[in-house]
């Protein structure tokens, strides 16, 4: 056994040596040895062990576009709910009807104009011509449109359209609320309606359903830019239903 033992040093200091020679080029004479002995390594599970690259899974963040509508004395609510739903990632449009008077308007102009935060991002519009709002018949509908116009023309893109008042407030922040719509898909409306009509003092139209439900409303930009742009001219024809 000793004598066998021995025999094994005495291969394994040859091998050793044999793996030093080297060509005149300065080509190991024996490189399989070396690869071999390196191999012999691999078999420790140190050796497998490698960091997992770093993929992100979550989906790129929404933008959102608002607009917030204000009457008579309204100035103030309105700036307050445009700070609280301020990011830099969104677009907003901000309007007091006719009923406010020219000051309150002026000074929502002043404020929104030079704002410093504002005024780096440049995604806040004031509708500085004010529309007569008169909160039932076609004026909402009418200034809501006008307001979408304005974010599909000139603050570029977005993926919902969020109409709400001075008297709103936002319960969670905005970067919860786009964490939760980016897992949605983009062509998703949140709209709250019936077509139970409980009175009716004219006839129905028959080109079109009607439906009736909330004026408050979250809409896809797909649905705007069908609303603004309908190819049938439907959204029009609906507009003008109303008045008469």
């Amino acid at each position: 056994m000793t004598l066998l033992l021995g025999l094994t040093k005495i291969c394994s200091l040859f091998l050793l040596f044999l793996a030093t020679l080297t060509s005149p080029e300065g080509t190991p004479i024996l490189p399989f040895y070396r690869s071999i002995t390196a191999a012999s390594y691999s078999v420790f599970v140190e050796s497998k062990l490698r960091p997992l690259p770093v993929v992100s899974s979550l989906p790129p963040p929404p933008s959102l576009a608002y607009l917030v509508s204000g009457s008579k004395g309204d100035g103030a609510a309105v700036t307050r709910v445009l700070l609280a739903l301020y990011h830099p990632n969104n677009r907003y449009v901000v309007h007091l009807d006719l009923e406010s008077s020219p000051e309150e308007r002026s000074d929502l102009v002043r404020f929104v104009e030079g704002h410093a935060l504002f005024k780096r991002f440049g995604n806040v519009r004031v509708i500085k011509k004010a529309n007569l709002v008169t909160y039932r018949g076609p004026t909402m509908v009418a200034n809501t449109l006008h307001a979408a116009t304005i974010l599909l023309r000139e603050l570029g893109d977005w993926d919902w359209f969020i109409n709400l008042s001075a008297s709103d407030y936002p319960l969670v922040t905005q970067d919860d609320l786009l964490h939760t719509f980016s897992y949605l898909p983009r062509d998703l409306n949140f709209i709250d309606h019936t077509s139970d009509i409980g009175w009716k003092e004219r006839s129905r139209p028959t080109a079109f359903k009607l439906f009736t439900g909330s004026a408050w409303m979250t809409l896809s930009k797909s649905f705007i830019d069908y609303c603004i742009w309908g190819w049938d001219n439907l959204p029009r024809t609906v507009l003008m239903y109303y008045p008469k």
